[in-house]
């Protein structure tokens, strides 16, 4: 017996887009927080489908193969903070503090995606680790040296600091947190909340200054 895929019924005076734009966010959510768990491999589409109550007809319908779903999860999450780091580029300034709290807010945000930054592009064999290199590495933390070597002219970067191992630097410093949370939760009562990661950009924000600006 064939399936028959269904959209939700909709509000009365909502656009259909708007109905199927907040379907697929939350598809994408919902994929971000099993493939960042369970990894790319142990996840299907099946299952995505089942968290997020649509038919699986639905995912494949909206995003094709489950790689396809994969790339635009991370779509998702990292092009905005392409968009305002290209933006810093015309910009007067971009300091390592400035960098670091653009990072933290897209954590916070989507608080998987360091998780699965780690499962399925820095570590040997990750399912996006090709297709990040190629299409996002170079627009993300691959222009970031350029942005600090600025700084550094200017004279508002330390004249010993390496703009690279600097760009190494503040990106662990804004995600590790994020990575840790598991342990860093319980174990050393890390806040998560509106007000925790507030605090948090304010600690890792002082850090920065006194270690890297002039």
């Amino acid at each position: 017996m064939n399936q028959t895929t269904h959209l939700p019924e909709r509000t009365r005076g909502r656009p259909v887009d708007t109905d199927q734009q907040d379907l697929s966010i939350k598809i994408l959510d919902t994929a971000e927080e099993l493939f960042a768990d369970n990894g790319y491999a142990a996840t299907s589409i099946r299952r995505i489908a089942d968290v997020s109550g649509v038919n699986p007809a639905l995912v494949h319908y909206y995003f094709g193969s489950k790689k396809s779903l994969l790339q635009s999860v991370l779509e998702q999450a990292l092009e905005p903070m392409v968009l305002a780091i290209a933006k810093m580029k015309d910009g007067p300034e971009a300091s390592p503090e400035v960098i670091a709290s653009l990072l933290v807010s897209m954590a916070a945000k989507h608080p998987n995606i360091p998780r699965l930054l780690i499962r399925e592009v820095f570590l040997p064999g990750g399912e996006m680790q090709q297709f990040f290199m190629d299409n996002m590495a170079p627009r993300l933390g691959g222009a970031l040296p350029a942005l600090l070597s600025r700084e550094k002219s200017a004279g508002r970067l330390h004249n010993d600091s390496d703009p690279a191992v600097s760009t190494m630097l503040i990106l662990a410093v804004s995600m590790f947190p994020f990575i840790a949370r598991t342990l860093a939760e319980p174990v050393l009562g890390i806040r998560y909340d509106k007000e925790g990661i507030k605090f948090l950009k304010q600690q890792i924000t002082q850090l920065l200054k006194r270690g890297m600006t002039q």
